[in-house]
């Protein structure tokens, strides 16, 4: 149920105390016995809040000396690239980190303008450098992404690009937690003025932004005068948008320009709280409100590797809706591409995805929820586009070469102008063309309670332990603990039908699993299914 104030502005009470917050990150050490307070790599790095002892300077002196001696091992020799996004714990992370490599020894890379740095920047700086001579470089983004202002976070991205695959992680984070325990004995640290001063220089965006025409058709969107509102919430993206539409001469207006770390000027997400996720109609109401303006507005989040696509005709896209558009317009306009590159998404995407890449005869290649799942493909060009239900994902340039292996939102709403000045359709209007092709699936996501013992039951479920031959009326085609795509563990549970899916999967940090559910037979259906998969997965719990 929606908080009271969901989708209204945010007040004084809502703000967070930066003062304290970053006093916090200096002044409380987590407990090494605490699980809690311990450092835990999910699908997208480290996350948590100094005043829960979650992401304090241990975590990240730790983490960051547990990365280097990582990388050691693995003999990644080249430059580090370090960016950082606008949450306020970010750049105190970033320093510390700053210290801890430049103590060990470890070539690092800052960003020439001293700014922030969105994630697919890095991604692509790590990439342009190693698809030449000398030793791989790899890199760190501090960014807890689209989460509240009270939160950091600490993603590691090998020479790869993309995100640290489970096994890279579970190495740096168990080290790091060994280091904790040890009192940070171990860990290498220089002053900061003196990382600052060792540290090399890399002009992030201008590398960026004046390679975007690899990628997106830049002239046809300049050409036809597309008018764009791009709005970067006071994330990382908020100097790019305006170099963008400067040096490629495009109808762009920077919506807010604004960077402060409390987030004061967005309005309230689903929950009641401050969060910049641009899929969310509730935090992206101000823009949806003032959709009118643009032929197409944009978001990010505070890393710029989500995107939320605006139309004057529908608002706010789903990120199902969009990323269906995007797979089916790319593919369809994009003739250096091999003709053999496959589609990729996660099992919690829509299924209307698997009913585009079938109308376009390409291979669907289904993952575990994470993008470092599409990395392998996007790097070798096997796979034109990768993307995830959350509104992540990146594809080729034009020529079937990588772009970048990690999500990239900037490119996704530039895409969605070419698509509009190509097609001279909105994305909404596009995908209403494949609802009348392909059908109209209805999809949503809900929470169910479960204890951390249940919640370990379903991580591990085998397909035998589930009984049950109907979903919904509809007789189950597949029952799935691993991914068809890849053979790798679901974590979860998903269940099909000719018609319909259900995907259980357990919550990283409540007592709750998530149920995925989508049904082309409407809403009521959809509702059938939900109600079944609770009774299937709370069957198998007990």
């Amino acid at each position: 149920m929606a908080h009271e104030r969901a989708g209204q502005p945010a007040t004084a009470a809502d703000l967070e105390d930066l003062a304290h917050l970053v006093t916090a990150y200096y002044t409380v050490h987590p407990d090494p016995e605490n699980a809690s307070q311990q450092v835990a790599f999910g699908t997208s790095g480290h996350r948590g809040s100094s005043l829960d002892g979650a992401f304090n300077e241990d975590h990240i002196l730790a983490t960051t000396q547990a990365i280097v001696e990582y990388r050691t091992a693995q003999g990644t020799t080249g430059p580090l690239f370090l960016g950082r996004d606008t949450h306020a714990l970010s750049e105190p992370a970033w320093a510390s980190a700053l210290e801890v490599l430049v103590a060990n020894g470890v070539e690092v890379v800052i960003d020439s303008r001293d700014r922030y740095t969105p994630t697919p920047a890095v991604s692509h700086a790590i990439l342009q450098h190693n698809a030449g001579p000398g030793a791989r470089a790899d890199g760190i983004v501090v960014t807890p992404s689209h989460n509240p202002p009270r939160d950091g976070g600490f993603k590691y991205n090998p020479p790869s690009g993309g995100p640290a695959d489970s096994d890279a992680t579970s190495i740096i984070a168990a080290r790091a937690n060994e280091l904790l325990a040890a009192g940070l004995a171990g860990v290498k640290r220089v002053s900061l003025s003196s990382a600052v001063a060792a540290a090399g220089r890399h002009d992030f965006l201008a590398a960026y932004i004046d390679d975007l025409p690899n990628v997106v058709d830049l002239d046809v969107v300049r050409a036809t005068g597309v008018r764009i509102g791009a709005d970067p919430m006071g994330g990382a993206s908020v100097d790019y948008w305006g170099e963008i539409a400067e040096r490629h001469e495009l109808d762009l207006t920077v919506v807010n320009p604004l960077v402060d770390a409390t987030w004061r000027f967005m309005t309230l997400d689903t929950d009641g709280k401050i969060r910049m996720d641009c899929s969310s109609p509730n935090a992206m109401a101000s823009l949806i409100r003032n959709r009118e303006a643009y032929d197409l507005a944009t978001g990010n989040d505070a890393d710029a590797d989500r995107h939320g696509i605006v139309t004057p005709d529908a608002g706010l896209l789903n990120p199902n809706h969009y990323l269906s558009v995007a797979i089916d317009y790319l593919f369809r306009n994009r003739p250096g591409w091999s003709a053999t590159s496959m589609v990729g998404k996660t099992v919690v995407s829509s299924s209307m995805i698997d009913r585009v890449s079938a109308g376009l005869g390409r291979e669907l290649l289904e993952v575990p929820v994470g993008f470092k799942w599409f990395v392998p493909g996007l790097s070798d060009g096997s796979l034109g586009f990768g993307g995830e239900e959350s509104a992540g994902a990146s594809f080729l340039r034009r020529n079937g070469s990588v772009w970048t292996t990690d999500k990239d939102g900037i490119v996704l709403a530039l895409l969605a102008a070419e698509i509009t000045a190509v097609t001279e359709k909105s994305p909404s209007r596009y995908y209403a063309d494949l609802v009348d092709r392909y059908g109209d699936p209805a999809y949503a996501r809900v929470d169910a309670p479960a204890t951390r013992e249940q919640k370990a039951v379903l991580a591990k479920l085998s397909p035998e332990q589930v009984g049950a031959t109907e979903l919904a009326g509809e007789p189950i085609t597949a029952t799935l603990t691993t991914a068809p795509g890849n053979g790798a563990a679901l974590g979860g549970l998903k269940v099909t039908t000719e018609n319909a899916w259900f995907a259980a999967r357990p919550s990283g940090t409540e007592d709750v699993y998530k149920i995925y559910a989508e049904s082309f037979r409407g809403p009521e259906h959809l509702a059938e299914v939900q109600q079944a998969a609770r009774a299937l997965v709370s069957s198998v719990l007990s």
